[in-house]
């Protein structure tokens, strides 16, 4: 079994940025001369996530819209009460609870099969970085495994 890894950065605009990254895993899979395993896709922050899904500008409206609701910028969060945290903190750091309970609404990672050298998608499924915090630089990693 072979292994092959690749790091993808990329730099968001704002608080639900669609980033539509399966180009770059596709060139990934390329790169890493496997033909048959699974590929798996990492988003390396708590505050973005990962999504299989239509790269439709009205779903992905509909999808933020549903993520606001649940998990709404304007609330309280202890996660901002920076006179009571004490873990985590960074200088400079700004409130973004909402980020983070919006994230595990979604996925750190996902995780596609492989088959004669071509990722299996459906239809109109492609995968997605989706920003859930403020512009800034974010980070994937692709690992490609099998034979």
């Amino acid at each position: 079994m072979k292994t092959f890894s690749r790091k993808f950065s990329y730099h968001t605009k704002k608080c639900f940025d669609f980033i539509d990254v399966t180009e770059d895993i596709k060139k990934a899979v390329e790169e890493s001369n496997i033909k048959n395993g699974l590929v798996n896709i990492q988003i390396l922050h708590t505050s973005a996530s990962l999504i299989v899904n239509e790269n439709e500008p009205l779903l992905l409206e509909d999808i933020a819209s549903s993520l606001e609701k649940m998990a709404p910028s304007n609330l309280e969060y202890k996660h901002d009460d920076f006179s009571i945290r004490t873990v985590n903190v960074c200088a400079g750091e700004c409130k973004n609870g909402h980020s983070h309970c919006k994230a595990i609404l979604l996925l750190p990672s996902v995780t596609l099969n492989l088959i004669d050298k071509k990722v299996q998608f459906g239809r109109w499924q492609r995968v997605m970085l989706v920003e859930l915090d403020r512009a800034r630089p974010r980070e994937i990693q692709v690992q490609v495994i099998g034979g």
